[in-house]
């Protein structure tokens, strides 16, 4: 696994498909983000905007290798694996952005409330930012294993399927990732920095079932 996991890194970055996902990302940030803005708002806000970013990347893994090439690596190891490799280096791409926005934001924002009137210990909040920014990158995750191949072959179903998944999962009241977020959002006005362990462990399970089901179907389809 560990040599499917460096091939598909390196097709994702020679292959310079991961620049859209992050200029997304970037202008995400660049609009909603802005110094002295209160921290836990602003940490929400860019943890949200990852979880489309990272459906995204999900797109770009599992498509990016051309037919041959995925045929000779299913021969060799089982089309299973080759699917979850891929899969596993659009998360991981995720979490390398999200992290990277998070410190970002970490550094720009104002450590206090809302109405800053309370201070918000930064290492908390930066740590309860990180597990949101997990949180949705796992939820975008397991959208993109769903709504790409094998299950959607066809872009014209794929791609309107994707967008439409991410964002019903990102505004739902029973969201974990919306869940996730609106705690940092609440928090922000309490003065409290919650721990979104809860949505991280459903959004984990969600990610890995997606993730399941689309190396099951990988196998059975090839």
């Amino acid at each position: 696994m560990t040599a499917l996991l460096r091939y598909q890194a390196a097709l994702l970055a020679r292959s310079h498909r991961w620049l859209p996902p992050l200029l997304l990302y970037g202008a995400f940030l660049g609009i909603g983000v802005q110094t002295g803005q209160p921290i836990l708002d602003s940490l929400g806000y860019a943890a949200a905007a990852l979880l489309p970013v990272a459906a995204w990347l999900v797109r770009v893994c599992v498509t990016q290798e051309p037919a041959a090439a995925r045929d000779c690596a299913s021969a060799a190891v089982g089309p299973g694996r080759v699917h979850l490799a891929s899969v596993l280096t659009a998360l991981g791409a995720a979490l390398v952005l999200g992290t990277a926005g998070t410190l970002f934001v970490a550094a720009v924002s104002d450590p206090y409330t809302a109405d800053h009137l309370h201070e918000i210990p930064v290492p908390e909040a930066t740590v309860s930012g990180l597990l949101t920014a997990v949180a949705c990158a796992l939820l975008g995750t397991a959208v993109g294993a769903l709504c790409n191949r094998p299950l959607l072959r066809r872009p014209g179903w794929a791609i309107p399927a994707t967008l439409l998944a991410a964002l019903l999962v990102s505004v739902a009241g029973a969201s974990p990732a919306n869940a996730a977020v609106s705690g940092l959002v609440d928090g922000s006005h309490s003065g409290t920095v919650p721990m979104p362990l809860l949505p991280l462990a459903l959004t984990g399970a969600a990610a890995a079932g997606a993730t399941a089901l689309a190396c099951a179907l990988s196998s059975r389809r090839s």
